[in-house]
């Protein structure tokens, strides 16, 4: 039991864990691994994906904040995936972690109702980014399951 805006943020952060438990104990190399061709998904991809998604979602949308994806650019819109590359696994990890942080202190002082336009969806609250960011890792959550198991066999 706990008020709306403690149960929206305890599930992004438990679809957070998710993601980095599946990517937990595997080298650089594995979490480079690809699905299956001609997909360039990959553990590390998706790292490298949720971490603009929320700078994306939490600062440049909600906020107004103009900040520089980390990895996507107009010429290339999946290098998260497609130039992801085992040697830099670790420090996009750290990305990750930092991004997570900034994210949850963007929005600490906005309350679920307030409100951004967005060009494509009209105006949104802070609650449907929370329940889009959910959303996010949920369904690239399953992507992880799947693409964990190919490496090591390791389910769950």
């Amino acid at each position: 039991m706990a008020d709306e805006r403690t149960l929206l943020e305890g599930f992004l952060d438990w679809q957070r864990a998710v993601l980095v438990g599946k990517c937990t104990g595997l080298t650089g190399e594995e979490l480079a691994q690809r699905s299956a061709p001609p997909s360039t998904l990959s553990l590390l991809g998706l790292l490298r994906h949720v971490t603009d998604v929320e700078r994306e979602w939490f600062h440049a949308r909600f906020r107004g904040t103009p900040v520089p994806f980390l990895y996507r650019r107009d010429d290339a819109k999946d290098a998260a995936f497609d130039e992801a590359d085992p040697a830099g696994a670790e420090a996009d990890y750290d990305r990750l972690l930092k991004q997570w942080q900034s994210s949850r202190v963007s929005v600490a002082t906005a309350a679920l109702d307030d409100a951004f336009e967005d060009q494509l969806r009209g105006p949104m609250s802070l609650r449907a980014v929370y329940l889009h960011l959910i959303q996010e890792y949920a369904r690239h959550n399953g992507h992880a399951d799947i693409l964990r198991q190919r490496i090591d066999g390791e389910i769950g």
